[in-house]
């Protein structure tokens, strides 16, 4: 794993749209995966704009990737697009690109709720490992430009006909302020 350079995407990684776009969308046509395909438009701008984390192996090769995107004002933060090249699967490899597009997100929108849907059961691990807590649909972003990217999803009518209360995707959150009362009592504790 120490091969593989895990960092905030730059201009100099657009070269590397063409396998980002379709990592997602064989994972969207994957029955579990409820990845939402995303525009390479869309993809270059988190790319240019710093609001995507990349991994490449040390010879040049892709191996994964993640994209942030605010919502409702900038009070919800999502983790989205995560895909890993098959050559790297199983290395954990999504667990630290996840890790990365957490400490992104926290930087841009250090006071933003992160959330995120899935039905990966790898992913629900990932995020329950960050801190991320199952909740309803009811507490996730109102923004309905966030509810229209959910319309490439496979699973997109059962949010349609339940007006957005349920899902095969489990709805998981991850409050800012949560997390800095968990990370004042450590400090208080290593202190004592």
């Amino acid at each position: 794993m120490n091969t593989i350079e895990t960092y905030v995407a730059g201009e100099k990684d657009l070269r590397y749209l063409p396998d980002i776009e379709k990592a997602i969308i064989e994972s969207s046509s994957v029955k579990g995966t409820g990845i939402a395909v995303r525009s390479r438009k869309y993809l270059s701008d988190k790319i240019r704009q710093g609001k995507s984390v990349i991994a490449i192996y040390h010879d040049g090769t892709w191996a994964g990737f993640c994209y942030i995107e605010s919502w409702g004002h900038k009070k919800f933060v999502a983790n989205s697009g995560l895909v890993v090249s098959s050559l790297f699967r199983g290395q954990g490899l999504a667990s630290k690109i996840k890790q990365k597009a957490l400490e992104l997100s926290k930087e841009i929108f250090p006071e933003a709720k992160l959330f995120g849907l899935t039905t990966s059961l790898a992913v629900m691990k990932i995020n329950s490992g960050l801190g991320y807590k199952p909740v309803t649909f009811s507490e996730l972003t109102d923004d309905n430009d966030f509810w229209k990217g959910c319309e490439s999803c496979p699973y997109y009518d059962i949010l349609v006909r339940t007006k957005r209360t349920q899902c095969l995707c489990t709805a998981m959150l991850k409050e800012a302020s949560a997390e800095k009362s968990s990370e004042k009592e450590q400090l208080r504790n290593h202190a004592a």
